[in-house]
Parts: structure tokens; C-alpha cells; sequence
């Protein structure tokens, strides 16, 4: 398989991708259900802290781990597949416009109340004692968002950190005349 690209036709690595998919999922649950326990054993903040950063390093070392029994084919597999995935549940690239305004109002809330609810923190129902569900729903509604609004939405995103790119506006069908005039 040296010098060849690895296609989806061509059969699954065995024992080696499944040993380096167990490890890598390892990678992954080590540090989150271990700082959990962690959190929970009533430690001191220093041994907490310490034992935190030891499974968050553990977590990395898997996953370079994992690559490595994987091998490149073993790899380029997972990665094809998984890509394949994203692509076929992703973002449509346009969308109509219903789908849109309504993608465009979740994706303009969690900013405006972002900005506002330190100023009307009082007036919303328990923001005070529990704010983290508000921000937990908020950065939720905010990555729903941008697969509601599609493809191009993340092309006009895009173009924010391009210094080059410029926007280019529909005619309106109405009066046959661009719409910044």
C-alpha cells in the first residue's frame, strides 16, 4: 500500500484499527470522566489541579498513541469515514429563505442576550445563582445556527477574516437596481 492513497473500496485495516479506535476513544474519556471523579473525591484544590493536568497530558499521549497503532492506512480509513459523515449530515450549501431568517434570528439571540444580560441580570428568572445553563443554551442555539443557515453562511463568516474578499450584493428584483442605493 506504499505510494497509493487509501480509498474507502479498499478493506478495512483489522485488529490495529480497532485497537487505535479503543485507544483513541480512551483519549477522549480519560480526562473527562477522570477530572470528573476527581472533582467529586473532595481533594485539595493543588492535588485536583495536579491530577487534572496528568489526565488531560494522559488524554494527548493516547491519542498520539492511538495514530500510531492505527498506522497510516488505519488512519486514513478513520478519517475517511468520518469525514464522509460530516459531509453527508452538514450544512446544505444555500438554503431558502425561511430557513435562513429563522437560522439568522438563533444565530443574532445568544449574541444580543451576551451582551445585554449583564445589564438586565436582575430582571432574567435565576441568571444570577445558575448562569451557566443560559450560556450552556446559548452557545448551543449559536452552533445549531450556523448548520441551519447553511454553506454559504459559513463563506460569508469566511470572508470576515479574509482581507481581500468583498461582498457582493443581489440586484433586488423589484426596481432592478442594487439594494445599497
Amino acid at each position: 500500500m506504499t505510494g497509493q492513497a487509501f480509498t474507502r473500496e479498499q478493506a478495512a485495516p483489522g485488529w490495529r484499527l480497532k485497537l487505535g479506535v479503543a485507544i483513541l476513544m480512551l483519549s477522549v474519556l480519560l480526562p473527562i470522566v477522570g477530572i470528573s471523579v476527581l472533582a467529586g473525591l473532595g481533594l485539595s484544590t493543588s492535588m485536583t489541579t495536579s491530577l487534572s493536568g496528568a489526565l488531560l497530558m494522559s488524554g494527548e499521549i493516547f491519542g498520539i498513541l492511538a495514530v500510531a497503532v492505527m498506522g497510516k492506512p488505519g488512519f486514513a480509513y478513520l478519517k475517511s469515514r468520518l469525514f464522509g459523515l460530516l459531509k453527508r449530515y452538514g450544512p446544505p450549501k444555500t438554503v431558502g429563505r425561511g430557513r435562513y431568517t429563522f437560522g439568522l434570528m438563533m444565530f443574532v439571540a445568544p449574541i444580543l442576550f451576551g451582551l445585554f444580560s449583564p445589564y438586565f441580570s436582575t430582571q432574567i428568572p435565576g441568571f444570577i445563582k445558575q448562569p451557566l445553563p443560559y450560556a450552556v443554551s446559548g452557545d448551543l442555539m449559536l452552533v445549531a445556527s450556523l448548520f441551519i443557515l447553511g454553506g454559504d453562511f459559513w463563506d460569508k463568516l469566511r470572508s470576515l477574516f479574509v482581507h481581500d474578499a468583498h461582498a457582493v450584493i443581489p440586484e433586488n428584483a423589484d426596481s432592478g437596481s442594487p439594494q445599497g442605493d
